[in-house]
């Protein structure tokens, strides 16, 4: 049974901050180096002194980037510029903006945060469905320890063919009023947030969420990191519930607007990598078509290309430079069954599944722990990057990816099938800073 709680959230006070734009950031996860600096400049309020701290060449255990999160959440408190609210309430949560790469005009979507009981895996009401790093577990956990805050959204997915759900957000928030928060991202995302306070709303949410499942789209480091630190503050409260709770933003699994990008895969640093030598072993399982770079848009076609072909098999493109480029497409009469005998034909026949234990294990001998660790393998999201990283002689090929339907992610969520890390990217993201989950609020949940 899913439990869904309303709650106090922590947020910007625009009399001391601002704009809003000034203080929220994409997730963690997803600032680049450049971004960093980008929002440090922006505002000194800018919640990613919090999140994603700069490190300095005296830390020390009493002054890293751990406390000094910790000590500016207690500065922002005291000063005001972050408050809480008054009275709990689920929050409706809007995204509008334009569609990667042109693909429609407009996109529309429509969730609510609130609180959810943490519960594991094993319990069967929430799901994952990509494997995990232990790198940022094991960073997000010390953050978690220091400031007693959860600022970053964990998207999960539910289902509800009639919407329902949505329709009572609506009832209780409707567009025509002006929203409790709203802000443009730097992708020309406008995120907008309403207050949802009456009784009746939320009960109705409440209970009707009560027997849903629900898959984490994004925020797997987040959510496994909730329940390490549930462990952690239980051994030093005893039965103290606040962090038996994480806060999420849950939309509706048949949405229109649940969109997933490629996560494209750039191999680099291979010893004795020979192009000959490693496409031959992907003949054993693909059909190889060559491709030429001749044209003026060749990238454009080579994907438009990667796409069709998508639609009828899985398929990768694959480029190692100006005369090594092409797709691969998996062989019909290929024997799955005996040469994954360890997965189901729902995860064996995935982009990401084939690519990962046919050619980056078997064929390119690259074991799963280095790819954990990311040791011959980064993770792009924009086509060009892939291609100029091997251009550039930074990498010695890279396998650019067609998206992983919804549905697949999530039938093999909730049949407890895990994919590869990095196989879905669902976009845009939830911005964080929007709202904020404070354990200590002297006020309670």
């Amino acid at each position: 049974m899913a439990e869904i709680l309303p709650f106090r959230a922590l947020r910007f006070n625009p009399e001391i901050v601002g704009k809003l734009e000034s203080v929220v950031t994409q997730p963690y996860d997803k600032i680049s180096p450049e971004m960093q600096a980008r929002y440090y400049a922006a505002s000194p309020f800018n919640i990613v002194r919090v999140i994603r701290g700069l490190e300095e060449p005296v830390d020390s255990a009493e002054n890293n980037v751990y406390t000094r999160a910790a000590e500016t959440l207690g500065d922002w408190i005291q000063s005001r510029a972050l408050v809480s609210e008054g009275e709990p309430a689920l929050y409706r949560y809007d995204q509008e903006g334009r569609w990667p790469r042109g693909a429609r005009a407009v996109m529309r979507r429509r969730g609510f945060i609130a609180l959810v009981r943490l519960e594991d895996y094993s319990a069967g009401i929430v799901f994952p469905h990509e494997e995990t790093f232990s790198g940022p577990k094991a960073d997000r956990l010390e953050l978690l320890k220091a400031t007693h805050a959860h600022f970053g959204q964990i998207f999960v997915l539910y289902s509800d063919p009639e919407g329902t759900i949505e329709a009572a957000l609506d009832k209780d928030s409707p567009a025509t009023e002006r929203p409790w928060e709203r802000a443009s991202d730097e992708y020309g995302t406008v995120h907008s947030v309403w207050r949802i306070q009456d009784s009746s709303a939320i009960e109705s949410i409440v209970e009707k969420m009560r027997a849903k499942k629900l898959v984490i789209a994004d925020g797997h480091h987040r959510y496994e990191t909730a329940l390490a630190f549930r462990g952690f503050w239980r051994s030093q409260h005893g039965d103290d519930p606040r962090a038996d709770y994480a806060m999420m933003t849950f939309v509706r699994m048949e949405t229109d607007c649940l969109t997933i990008l490629p996560t494209h895969r750039v191999l680099h640093s291979l010893r004795d990598f020979d192009w000959e030598i490693a496409l031959a072993g992907a003949r054993e399982f693909f059909e190889w078509t060559p491709a030429t770079r001749e044209g003026g848009d060749w990238r454009g076609r080579f994907l438009n290309a990667l796409a069709e072909l998508g639609r009828m098999r899985p398929a990768l493109g694959v480029y190692g430079g100006s005369e090594r480029l092409g797709w691969l497409a998996l062989k019909p009469a290929i024997p799955l069954q005996r040469l994954l005998p360890d997965l189901p034909p729902s995860l064996a026949r995935l982009d990401t599944v084939l690519l990962h234990r046919l050619l980056i294990e078997r064929v390119l001998a690259i074991s799963r722990e280095a790819v954990r660790e990311e040791k011959n393998l980064r993770y792009v999201r924009e086509p060009d990057l892939a291609f100029e990283e091997v251009d550039r002689g930074r990498a010695q090929v890279a396998f650019l990816m067609n998206p992983t339907p919804v549905k697949e992610v999530w039938g093999n969520a909730l049949a407890g099938h895990v994919l590869p890390q990095k196989s879905t990217d669902f976009y845009p993201k939830l911005l964080s800073g929007l709202t904020a989950y404070w354990l200590d609020n002297p006020a309670g949940i």
